[in-house]
């Protein structure tokens, strides 16, 4: 069966918000010298998007500041991060996914990484954007909305602040944002996305969130109670799900692998972005 944990607060009766709008897809380059948050949201603004999900890899960066996964802190949370975490040195980034949104109406990223440490550790977790400096040119790819906007809200049920689409969605829509609640299951709620907005063939981008563990299709499992988790890649085709995701668990360590269905509860939140797999506008 698949693992639940008790959230603190009343169960929202809205399981997945979702909204369907026009994606736009940018490639830019962050540049040195600019925090985590700066490179990666100030073309994005520029732009005029509201939303988004972004991948990157080979990032070099330094100072570096990140959490992972951990147990609850006092009760009021049914998990918590671990006491932030700073190597001294160059990291590098292996690969990065951020969801895009705005906190305080300021631009922010929400973002989740694997990397490897100056003494060749490899390592992930929650990057902690503000505080974490680009070291090197490296390209972004992002995908995104003018017409869906993602702003951080405080989430009774979790009790934590967290970003949530808003909009009005398009008939017709060739991309999609969304976010999943606590205890569903993350690969039918990317199938009932897609099916609730009339694409039985999609391909997410980006994406993050957190689960309850995590167990994959060739039968490993991570049995934490919280894992950090990126997409790596996934898709929708004729309506079936399939996610490969690498998965941080409580003690850093880096797991990936395809996960299996209906085993799969979302922890505290899941960020997905589709696209319609018949392709979107180049910016």
């Amino acid at each position: 069966m698949m693992r639940r944990l008790l959230q603190p607060g009343p169960v929202h009766p809205r399981r997945i918000e979702s909204f369907g709008g026009e994606p736009l897809v940018l490639r830019f380059v962050v540049q040195p010298g600019q925090t985590l948050n700066e490179g990666l949201t100030a073309p994005l603004v520029a732009a005029g998007w509201q939303s988004g999900t972004l991948t990157f890899s080979g990032l070099a960066v330094n100072p570096f500041r990140y959490v992972m996964p951990g147990p609850t802190d006092d009760g009021s949370h049914v998990a918590y991060f671990s006491a932030p975490r700073a190597p001294a040195g160059m990291s590098r980034i292996e690969r990065g996914n951020a969801t895009f949104g705005w906190a305080d109406r300021q631009p922010f990223v929400h973002c989740h990484a694997a990397w490897t440490e100056p003494d060749g550790a490899r390592r992930g977790g929650h990057i902690l954007p503000h505080e974490t400096v680009v070291a090197s040119e490296t390209t972004v790819w992002a995908w995104g909305f003018t017409d869906i906007r993602s702003e951080t809200g405080f989430d009774a049920e979790t009790n934590f602040t967290l970003l949530h689409p808003t909009g009005r969605s398009l008939r017709g829509a060739r991309g999609v944002v969304a976010r999943v609640r606590p205890n569903e299951d993350v690969t039918s709620a990317a199938e009932a996305i897609a099916r609730t907005h009339g694409m039985p063939d999609a391909i997410v981008r980006g994406s993050l969130g957190s689960l309850v563990g995590a167990r994959f299709t060739d039968g490993r499992a991570v049995p934490d109670l919280a894992t950090e988790v990126l997409v790596s890649e996934g898709g929708v085709s004729d309506g079936v799900a399939e996610l490969e995701l690498i998965v941080v668990d409580m003690e850093g360590r880096v797991h990936q692998g395809r996960l299996a269905r209906g085993e799969n509860a979302v922890l505290i939140t899941f960020d997905l972005v589709l696209e319609a797999a018949d392709g979107i506008h180049g910016a």
